[in-house]
């Protein structure tokens, strides 16, 4: 879990913005101090030294994380392309039949 930081506000088109001092992935989890999943990284703007991160809720009331410290989930995540499957194998490609002449 790496801080991500404090919640400043909740702004008017659904996103919660936090103030932060590194700039995480786009799409990273994003979780409160008791590990409960609250979002995702879905933009970072601003100051390159001191960006704002916009994290697009999961929750039912965003509201009340204003003021929060937040974190990202750094653990490792299993992709949901191959969720309980083995990668899928690639088609042989078939040589074209020889020409006839004649």
């Amino acid at each position: 879990m790496k801080r991500l930081g404090k919640v400043s506000h909740y702004a008017k088109q659904g996103f919660l913005i936090v103030r932060t001092n590194w700039i995480p992935s786009l799409n990273e989890p994003v979780v409160d101090k008791n590990l409960k999943h609250v979002g995702v990284v879905k933009d970072v703007f601003g100051p390159v030294d001191y960006p704002y991160v916009a994290v697009k809720p999961h929750v039912k009331n965003p509201e009340d994380y204003v003021g929060a410290l937040l974190y990202v989930d750094t653990r490792k995540r299993r992709s949901k392309k191959f969720k309980g499957k083995s990668k899928p194998k690639k088609a042989k490609h078939s040589r074209p039949a020889p020409k006839r002449r004649g």
